[in-house]
């Protein structure tokens, strides 16, 4: 009887090519799509479970306030947390305690210089805590002593080649000399941190001396603390307990400054997905984005099952017949319901082998839209096979057992005599399919369109400073304290005879990042010192207002002609608001207090955007440090840059040897912080267009064989003196019908989930009417221009034609 159904199935199939190529094409775009978002979305949601005691694991997250406002939010907070918190709360078994040491130059006798970027300090229970395997050393005492340290693989092969570095020593920056005690396999692409080489934080502990034992200390902020739960602790009730205990050891000292901090427990494997603070260890991803891709998987594979359905209960008429012979003949309509399921199977099998090709194909494409890494592997992944079958599965039941129900329900006697006709609840069921189809086709066109509004808003508003033709070179490592303001001056001087270079300067951060110091407790002199507040601070030399052509509103530039000025700051515009001037001219000439020193407010610069339009403005303070370790940006004359890097090259050699000439352009640096909005917008954009591809398919099988049923009705119509332009009215009505309902219904949702996603920007660009309108339009010429080949060819055929079809 499967054979049999099965041969049918087939005839069925080659003899209405068109609807079953309609179909078969449908469903394989959306299982395509499906399956690559779902892919990207498993990817992201995989961040840190591979950790056996990761359910386990939290992270403290901390939150500073001045005067009951909420002034900043860290990952990395105080470094007295985690063994403050150790002794006083049994339910924690272990913490670890991670501090980025910097960038550093490694060497090995014999061997070359190798720059390292991701250093960090860690505690001597990292590696029994999480499950980043050892490949030589001992997890339990490899990070315990001072002077040690662990390798990633990568950076051992790459420092000792071949050879095992277990014991030998590695020398850092010049100055530090440390034992090799263990190399670790490298972090998996899906964790949250991903370090080259793991010092002890025993070293840390040294460096800082006796008089600043930072296990002591609750007011520096940069440590990240990892807390490892006893089985069945409750974190939500040990959180409960932390401000009485913060009460207990710092609130006399809190109290004094009008400030408070917050700690909450952060659990391990929401960190990629739901992180956004000062002192991450790796950008992370976005769990709205992740899940609004979901949603467009969903959308794209139901519209192409709905086209199914649409197109089997559309054609059911022409099947009636052949149910009523087999129903006539004896079939039990369980039997018919396993024939047109046999039909789903088939169909749905066609288009999932076409669809694995698709995937096949265009997973180059779908890499760099949305910048992921997916390669052939994938289809040694379990998880690859296991949606593949679940959406056969699904997808078979779902698109295949309406039509089914409908089809077997045929009455015999009805059908044989010609009297079978559409029922009205069969019609409203294919217009509301079709209304949900072009709704989330609508809603999906929306949201691109407002991503793609928003971003362009962001690259093109004014920044309230000057990054265009900055080559920026990354600070040097190794050098000398004694003789780095000569090396500084000599590399500057050495620049500036080149015609080609108008202006250098050097800085603690630059644009394009968030400022790493954070300073708290600054005032106003003889004030309070509750009045203390946090401010972010850029240390600068003498140049770097004018080389970035920022914006005075008041008071003066940084000039060495004024022997003070070492001891000078000039402050944005929504510093001053926060040390209580509402006119920047009033705050000229103040004293403030920064740690223990009194410097003078000597200018105010209008806001700009140290980082991207996500982010709000923030209290920002220029710090004069004539000598500042840090960023060199080099402005240079439009079209020089090429020429010049040669001679910037051998000033840096000659100035700073030893360190690596690492550069990059700012301006590009700057658009990074949008790259991955831009890549959510071509994803989103991407699928949305084969969301109404699919969607448009379906129409058209719909519209065809509509109007194939209305021939006759069109025949009548013409013979009794409609013209072809009223034909297409009356044809096209219908379907501009309910792309109207679909806009009516579409919409507001679609307002909704863009006014949601919009709250993650500061500064957002205007929710105009056009978001809406322009999809609707486009929409609807699509869908009127998917039914066109129909409709007019219907409309311009001949009445006596017309009249005579069946």
């Amino acid at each position: 009887m499967l054979s049999n159904y099965l041969k049918i199935a087939w005839r069925n199939l080659l003899r209405h090519k068109a609807f079953s190529a309609i179909n078969i094409v449908g469903l394989a775009i959306g299982m395509a799509a499906c399956l690559l978002i779902l892919q990207y979305v498993a990817f992201e949601l995989s961040f840190d479970n591979f950790h056996d005691k990761g359910e386990r694991i939290y992270r403290v997250r901390q939150d500073r306030y001045d005067a009951g406002k909420l002034s900043t939010e860290w990952v990395s907070g105080a470094y007295a947390v985690g063994n403050s918190f150790k002794d006083a709360f049994n339910e924690i078994e272990a913490y670890v305690k991670v501090v980025g040491s910097g960038s550093v130059v490694a060497d090995v006798p014999g061997r070359e210089q190798l720059k390292i970027e991701k250093v960090y300090f860690a505690g001597p229970a990292f590696f029994t805590t999480f499950s980043y395997p050892l490949l030589t050393g001992d997890a339990r005492t490899a990070l315990t002593e001072p002077n040690t340290v662990v390798l990633s693989e990568t950076v051992a092969k790459r420092l000792f080649g071949a050879a095992n570095p277990l014991g030998r020593t590695v020398q850092l920056n010049r100055t530090k000399v440390e034992k090799v005690t263990g190399v670790y396999r490298d972090f998996p692409a899906n964790a949250h941190m991903k370090p080259d080489i793991l010092r002890a934080y025993a070293t840390f502990v040294k460096e800082m001396g006796p008089d600043n034992n930072p296990d002591q200390a609750w007011m520096w902020d940069g440590c990240l603390t990892y807390l490892l739960l006893r089985p069945n602790a409750d974190p939500q009730a040990l959180e409960a307990k932390f401000p009485a205990l913060i009460n207990k050891l710092i609130g006399a000292e809190l109290k004094k400054y009008n400030s408070a901090a917050v700690y909450t427990l952060q659990p391990l494997r929401d960190i990629h997905l739901y992180s956004h603070y000062i002192g991450e260890t790796e950008p992370n991803g976005d769990g709205k984005t992740v899940y609004l891709l979901l949603g467009i998987a969903f959308f794209i594979v139901v519209i192409a099952w709905v086209n199914y359905v649409n197109l089997a209960t559309a054609r059911a008429i022409n099947r009636a017949r052949e149910v009523g012979v087999r129903k006539a003949i004896g079939s039990q309509r369980s039997q018919l319901i396993k024939q047109f399921m046999v039909e789903s199977v088939l169909l749905n099998g066609l288009a999932v082998v076409l669809a694995f090709i698709l995937v096949l194909v265009t997973i180059p494409v779908f890499n760099n839209l949305s910048g992921q890494a997916l390669t052939l592997s994938l289809l040694g992944s379990a998880r690859f096979w296991l949606a593949l079958l679940g959406l056969f599965t699904v997808g078979t039941f779902f698109s295949g057992l309406y039509p089914a129900f409908v089809l077997s329900g045929f009455r015999p006697v009805v059908v044989l005599k010609g009297r079978m006709v559409n029922t009205r609840q069969g019609i409203l069921l294919r217009k509301g399919l079709v209304v949900f189809q072009f709704g989330a086709s609508l809603f999906l066109l929306v949201g691109t369109l407002a991503v793609s509004r928003q971003i362009q808003f962001m690259r093109e508003q004014t920044l309230g400073l000057n990054i265009d033709q900055t080559l920026v070179i990354r600070p040097p490592i190794v050098h000398n304290d004694s003789t780095y303001m000569s090396q500084m001056k000599s590399f500057k001087d050495e620049l500036l005879r080149q015609a080609a270079i108008r202006s250098i300067t050097a800085s603690t951060s630059i644009p394009g990042e968030a400022v790493g110091w954070n300073a708290g407790g600054i005032r106003l002199k003889g004030t309070d010192e509750s009045k203390g507040k946090q401010y972010r601070v850029i240390g600068v030399d003498y140049d770097y207002l004018s080389a970035y052509g920022m914006k005075l509103l008041a008071g003066r530039n940084f000039a060495k002609a004024f022997g003070t000025d070492p001891r000078a700051l000039v402050f944005n515009k929504t510093a001053v608001k926060q040390l209580g001037f509402a006119n920047p001219t009033e705050a000229i000439g103040k004293q403030v207090e920064f740690w223990g020193d009194t410097y003078t407010l000597v200018g105010v610069v209008d806001d700009f955007h140290q980082q991207s339009l996500r982010e709000a403005f923030e209290p920002l303070i220029l710090r004069l440090i004539p000598d500042v370790r840090g960023f060199f940006s080099v402005k240079m004359a439009p079209g020089e840059a090429a020429k010049t890097l040669g001679t910037l090259q051998a000033a840096w050699n000659q100035f700073f040897p030893g360190n690596p000439f690492e550069y990059f352009f700012l301006d590009e640096h700057f658009a990074e912080q949008y790259r991955a909005d831009q890549r959510f917008g071509q994803v989103f954009g991407f699928f949305t267009g084969l969301a109404i591809l699919v969607a448009c398919l379906g129409l058209f099988g719909l519209a065809s064989f509509t109007t194939a049923q209305r021939t006759k009705e069109i025949g009548i119509r013409k013979a009794l003196g409609a013209s072809v332009s009223e034909i297409l009215q009356l044809l096209y009505r219908e379907f501009a019908v309910l792309v109207g309902i679909s806009f009516v219904i579409a919409t507001p949702l679609a307002w909704l989930a863009i006014y949601n996603w919009r709250q993650s920007y500061a500064f957002r660009a205007d929710l105009n009417g056009w978001l809406f309108i322009l999809p609707f339009v486009l929409v609807l010429l699509i869908a009127l221009l998917t039914v066109s080949f129909q409709t007019i060819k219907a409309a311009l055929m001949n009445p006596v034609t017309s009249l005579r079809a069946e």
